[in-house]
């Protein structure tokens, strides 16, 4: 998956070209970023997404600019990012983060064929939630006329990962400056009914376990 445009430059040593590395990475964090080119003016859009073997998939209405621009196959960069830890330095500049991002290149297309689209919705449901779809209501035939769905092969992307302690210039260790990690994590809270939610309705397990894949869960 790599190449001259997805090769890490800047700390090269912390870039990864690893299929599996990156996967995880893409399953485990939840917000994709979509950069583009429309009408010659750059834009960055959040959005959630679903990944099926080597394809991401994102969505949204037919209306949204974005998918718009995209739909008919144009350029994007899209990127991801876990923040494991602040890392605090002895000295403002050596101050950092530790954190795994990803950044995917390649041409966005409209998914046309309705199998393909179903898949790809249940992908993107189910990577916010594992195991929600089968528990909900699927898209009526209006709602799927209001949705538009975008295929992007995940054939051209690289990770990015820094891991462990502050790295000081040498001379600054013998600073009295406290040094570490504070280290970070998504957790989730205790789940809050919807009002009109009928009396006696049970809490399913894929709510109440609720985890990322490799990070942790609810407190």
């Amino acid at each position: 998956m790599s190449t001259p445009r997805t090769t890490v430059r800047r700390l090269p040593a912390r870039g990864s070209y690893d299929t599996a590395v990156l996967k995880a990475i893409l399953d485990e964090a939840l917000v994709c970023h979509v950069g583009f080119l429309h009408e010659g003016q750059p834009f960055v859009i959040p959005t959630s997404y679903g990944r099926v073997g080597d394809v991401l998939y994102v969505h949204g209405s037919p209306a949204s600019r974005m998918l718009r621009a995209l739909k008919d196959g144009v350029p994007v960069c899209v990127t991801v990012t876990l923040l494991d830890g602040l890392v605090l330095a002895r000295s403002a500049f050596h101050h950092s983060m530790n954190y795994r991002s990803a950044v995917l290149l390649g041409t966005a297309v409209e998914v046309a064929d309705p199998a393909e689209r179903d898949l790809a919705l249940k992908a993107i449901v189910d990577h916010i939630v594992p195991g929600r779809w089968d528990s909900v209501r699927w898209p009526s035939e209006k709602e799927l006329r209001g949705t538009l769905v975008l295929r992007l092969p995940i054939d051209e992307a690289s990770a990015k990962i820094r891991t462990g302690p502050p790295v000081d210039d040498e001379e600054d260790y013998a600073l009295p400056v406290w040094a570490g990690v504070l280290p970070f994590r998504t957790v989730t809270a205790a789940p809050i009914a919807d009002p009109r939610l009928p009396g006696g309705t049970p809490v399913p397990d894929h709510v109440t376990a609720y985890a990322r894949p490799g990070g942790a869960g609810a407190d």
